[in-house]
């Protein structure tokens, strides 16, 4: 069996989990969940909030599959060891087709379209992502170590100019923000709870991406130490940065300008910074808006492989897919195959992309999130490394706010969940027609 360099340690774990999660979604989702609340200051800093213990909560149950079975791969073989073999390939298939290969896309795709803002690229938006998926591709083809270390550079990289703006907005920020809890009009106390229930699908996108450590669990140095604290650690602290953001950016803004801004879903840092600084404080934004994108799709590119690589060695998959390159024993062919895949992915735009990337994960880490309760059941004297603290309360509510954003995938857009529905039901007879077929012939 192949095997691959244990070379991830805590800070590479927590440069690993927080470049992904912080990408675009702090810098443009602000003005959305201050309109969806009702333009209340007070209720937008709270949703921000619950969408940060809600992915805490979930962070925490992961941290305990995680630590029950440090192998890489990460949900494919949580879902395999709960529900069997066929479940876990729809997941690992819905990733490779839709939903992974499309959140590469989608970060690629919204770094180049930034980047047209600042420089001339005419009509190459598209082949410039392309091209950033192929060098970041072939860069972690030379081993995940030298990938860990692009990623640690790229968070310190873009928590400069978030740090920045935080500063800027507690010490030059001239405004006292109203944060009171009651929307600008009147609204029943239902009214509100679904403000805020809706809120915090919309914060959500913004956490996204906190289960991808645990794909490379089995690169990791020590697992069972290192993984829950990363996790712990990076998205409670993502959580306080993103309140802080928003709450300086109100220290900037008037609170008619914030209405105008989030009435035209426009992004909040830029119209700050172009206040305070006109022109150049508009371009650095725009700056720590790429490094920001760069290091989540760098993060993304490196993780996703590796499910791909788990499924072949399960000969469930590609079996070329689980080959590793000889010098440095990095899962190449499922790297290529995932940039290709990601590359086609181009074709649709970003509302398609956002859809794709959700829908199969909010389906899969629901069932996976339901099956620490059936670990619990099954398997009691298991070793457990870590027991996810406050259960069954955390999982519940992980629970509960996937079930939201789910929802909220559905009744926004419809047609690509559709298509998502139809890769799972594809999925289904290719297992029973080739891999259950296949395995039973070895």
């Amino acid at each position: 069996m192949n095997t691959l360099k244990k070379e991830i340690g805590l800070f590479g774990g927590i440069s690993v989990l927080a470049g992904i999660i912080i990408g675009s979604g702090i810098f443009a989702l602000g003005s959305v969940v201050l309109y969806q609340v009702g333009f209340s200051l007070g209720l937008s800093i709270l949703v921000w909030i619950i969408g940060g213990v809600i992915t805490l909560f979930s962070a925490l149950t992961y941290a305990e599959l995680g630590t029950m079975f440090p192998e890489t791969g990460g949900y494919y073989i949580y879902l395999k060891k709960a529900y069997g073999k066929k479940m876990a390939f729809l997941s690992g298939l819905m990733s490779f087709v839709l939903s992974s290969s499309g959140s590469i896309a989608l970060l690629a795709l919204i770094f180049s379209e930034v980047l047209a803002y600042v420089l001339p690229v005419g009509n190459a938006v598209k082949f410039i992502a392309v091209i950033l998926i192929a060098l970041l591709t072939l860069l972690h083809i030379f081993g995940i170590k030298l990938g860990t270390a692009v990623q640690k550079v790229f968070l310190v990289a873009k928590l400069v100019p978030i740090l920045a703006i935080i500063i800027i907005g507690l010490t030059m920020g001239t405004e006292s923000p109203n944060l009171s809890l009651a929307p600008a009009s009147g609204t029943s106390f239902f009214g509100v709870l679904s403000m805020i229930g809706f809120g915090v699908v919309v914060t959500l996108w913004a956490y996204e991406g906190w289960t991808n450590l645990n794909v490379v669990a089995g690169e990791m140095k020590s697992p069972g130490k290192d993984l829950p604290k990363a996790l712990t650690f990076s998205t409670g602290l993502i959580t306080i940065i993103y309140v802080l953001f928003i709450f300086s950016l109100y220290r900037i803004l008037d609170y008619a300008t914030l209405v105008g801004v989030a009435e035209n879903q426009g992004f909040f840092p830029i119209v700050a910074m172009a206040t305070l600084f006109g022109n150049p404080g508009m371009n650095f934004v725009f700056i720590a808006v790429l490094i920001s994108i760069f290091g989540a799709l760098n993060g993304s590119v490196m993780v996703f492989p590796r499910v791909y690589y788990a499924m072949a060695e399960d000969q469930s998959f590609f079996k070329s897919f689980s080959k590793t390159h000889s010098k440095y024993q990095t899962p190449y062919v499922a790297l290529i195959a995932s940039g290709v895949m990601a590359s086609i992915l181009l074709i649709f735009n970003i509302r398609e992309l956002i859809t794709f990337v959700a829908f199969g994960g909010l389906i899969f880490n629901t069932l996976i999130f339901i099956s620490v309760f059936l670990f619990r059941k099954r398997e009691p004297e298991r070793v457990r490394p870590y027991k996810v603290w406050g259960y069954p309360v955390v999982p519940i509510v992980a629970i509960i706010g996937l079930v939201l954003l789910l929802i909220a995938a559905l009744v926004e857009s419809l047609v690509p969940s559709l298509i998502g529905f139809g890769v799972l039901v594809a999925g289904y007879f290719i297992y029973d027609l080739v891999i259950k077929v296949k395995n039973k012939s070895l």
